[in-house]
């Protein structure tokens, strides 16, 4: 194979059915510092591509077709196409040489993926010129490429990392709140009021993380995998009562008022798990973004779409720079205010993807000191099957 390795000059395969055509321009390549390769037919200089993998290919458009199917007239273009249709290839620079001058034969050039195209009689020195460009930027894809590949590949790592790490913590973690339980039960000997609040606070934030290395596995496993929903109908009342109840201690802690909004009682079918879970999670983004006690409102209605859902907080709010990416995941914005476990940027993904798979839709609408509202819109009849989603990371 005569590849370019580093401190070497680039190889330039010439195809031309003309040996005279091909030896002017290997001089010519030679004098501008560049190492040639010749190819008389369509085939010939398929396969030299595909063994060689030079730096950049110049073809001329007539020249024997063999067996590719096309007539010799536009040979060289079935040459293009399938070197750009080849992953292996595809960012080959192909420039075009040819007699052919007409509009059309421009065209045909650019359709079949030409980077470049030269008349016959060519000069040396745009020759030279547009050569050196195209490898430039073949260099610069090149190196834009390895970047990517690196960079997936850390990416791979880090999230094998992050899965051996949680399922590693979530063990221990269970037999501690086990031992809280035990505690705040008296199980274990009687306990003072200070006492008894110490272990409840404990239990409280042992929760959360328990909460946060759940949305790590079920953020990881819904991108792996597909996720399948448990569908139920209820009414939206009795889940956003279930979520106040279940952080009924977080809000008193916090200092926190609920209000509750609703728009006649408008029923779901969904995953009530999954669901409420968004829910906790929206009240959690609430709560750690704010260093002062805030207002939380619960709201549903009725939408053309089906139900909607809301948490609107009074909080510092979320400049609209922010409004997509907090969704990414570990992707935050720039209000948090306060250090604490949920600020992974995954609780937001999760519900991100959770909404997605009932096949409905999750926004924000917020500004700066103004506070937040977090919409939830769900179907009527959200899919009933697994689905694969897309763009989770």
């Amino acid at each position: 194979m005569v590849t370019a390795r580093p401190g070497e000059a680039p190889v330039i395969l010439v195809a031309d059915d003309s040996q005279a055509n091909c030896e002017l321009l290997a001089e010519q390549l030679h004098s501008l510092g560049y190492r040639s390769l010749p190819a008389y037919d369509a085939r010939s200089a398929l396969a030299a591509v595909q063994e060689h993998l030079p730096d950049l290919v110049i073809l001329d458009v007539q020249m024997p077709a063999g067996d590719l199917g096309v007539h010799d007239r536009s040979a060289g273009y079935e040459v293009c196409r399938r070197i750009k249709q080849d992953p292996a290839t595809a960012r080959i620079p192909v420039v075009f040489i040819t007699a052919l001058n007409e509009s059309s034969d421009r065209l045909q050039a650019i359709e079949a993926g030409g980077d470049d195209f030269l008349a016959k009689p060519h000069n040396r020195l745009v020759l030279g010129a547009r050569v050196r460009s195209l490898l430039r930027l073949k260099t610069t894809s090149d190196a834009l490429e390895e970047s990517f590949k690196r960079l997936r590949e850390l990416e791979r790592v880090r999230d094998d990392l992050m899965k051996m790490i949680v399922h590693d913590l979530k063990t221990p973690l269970t037999s501690i709140l086990a031992t809280l339980e035990l505690l705040g039960d008296g199980d274990l000997g009687p306990l003072e009021q200070i006492q008894r609040a110490a272990v409840h606070d404990a239990m409280t934030r042992s929760d959360e993380l328990l909460n946060l290395i759940d949305d790590l596995l079920e953020v990881r496993r819904i991108e792996e995998t597909s996720i399948a929903l448990t569908l139920e109908e209820f009414d939206a009342a009795s889940l956003v009562d279930d979520v106040i109840r279940d952080s009924a201690s977080r809000f008193e802690q916090e200092h926190t008022t609920v209000h509750r909004e609703f728009e006649g009682t408008p029923r779901i079918r969904g995953d009530r798990q999954l669901l409420r879970r968004v829910l906790i999670n929206l009240v959690q983004n609430a709560l750690v973004h704010s260093a002062r006690p805030i207002d939380l409102w619960f709201a549903s209605a009725h939408d053309p779409a089906g139900v909607r859902l809301t948490v609107r907080d009074s909080g510092p709010g979320i400049a609209p720079e922010f409004h997509e990416v907090i969704f990414r995941k570990f992707q935050k914005g720039a209000t948090s205010r306060v250090p604490t476990l949920r600020t992974s940027g995954l609780g937001l993904t999760f519900c991100r993807l959770v909404v997605e798979a009932h096949g409905g839709r999750i926004w924000v609408e917020s500004a700066e000191g103004e506070g937040s509202a977090f919409h939830v819109v769900l179907p009527v009849d959200p899919p009933s099957r697994s689905m694969r989603l897309e763009g989770a990371s």
